[in-house]
């Protein structure tokens, strides 16, 4: 996990800045002015102070689990840190320290769940199988358009994620379309392609249609993968 930037703006913020002057975005939409700005830092400081409350009372129901607790109980508080993680990447500042944090609440709950399943080893792989899927889902979260797009309010709307995701840096668009299945990400290709098509005909937005190439190889790779699979 890297320190992040303590200036990191939040998703609504960001994906403001993403249309800014971007010419895959409509006209209307690409003009943010300064108001618009200061409502979006707003409203991510807002989810910022609503979720330091919410994370502090978690944290006092995870240090108070018993060696006896109610199984339901550490599930719910479990699952609670893996919401409170995607919840934290989406937020404006460095969440470094409460990320890690959570890191360390949710390492400590699955050593003791470890340690009441004793030697059942089917038990012990479906936990090293849920840990193994925590980690991506993690690291993924840490990329800005996957924490946009997995928000229960996120910014990004229906009709824009098409030129939110042909704005995606190179580096971080292949990790950030693994969230996709193949079916989705088929409809997306074409979406692509169709709305690159009209929007630029002449092919001036080069890293658009590269970006789109990029998706599109993903693609064929992932179909020829699945196909070698049967």
């Amino acid at each position: 996990m890297q320190q992040e930037d303590e200036h990191k703006p939040g998703i609504r913020e960001q994906h403001l800045l993403r249309r800014n002057n971007n010419p895959l975005f409509d006209v209307e939409r690409r003009r943010v002015d300064r108001e618009e700005l200061a409502l979006a830092r707003l409203d991510d400081g807002r989810e910022a102070q609503q979720f330091m409350s919410g994370f502090q009372a978690l944290v006092q129901r995870a240090m108070a689990l018993g060696p006896h607790a109610d199984s339901q109980e550490v599930l719910d508080i479990k699952s609670g840190l893996d919401r409170a993680y995607q919840q934290a990447c989406a937020l404006p500042g460095d969440q470094t320290e409460i990320k890690r944090a959570i890191v360390r609440l949710v390492d400590t709950i699955m050593h003791a769940i470890r340690r009441g399943i004793g030697n059942d080893a089917l038990a012990r792989r479906e936990l090293d199988d849920e840990e193994a899927a925590r980690r991506v889902h993690f690291s993924l979260q840490e990329l800005p358009l996957v924490s946009a797009l997995t928000h229960p309010e996120s910014p990004i709307a229906a009709e824009e994620l098409i030129p939110s995701i042909l704005s995606e840096p190179l580096e971080t668009l292949a990790p950030s379309l693994t969230i996709f299945d193949r079916d989705q990400l088929e409809v997306l290709c074409q979406d692509a392609r169709a709305f690159l098509g009209e929007r630029d005909p002449q092919h001036r937005l080069a890293d658009a249609w590269r970006r789109l190439d990029l998706i599109e190889n993903l693609y064929h790779r992932m179909q020829q993968g699945q196909s070698g699979a049967h």
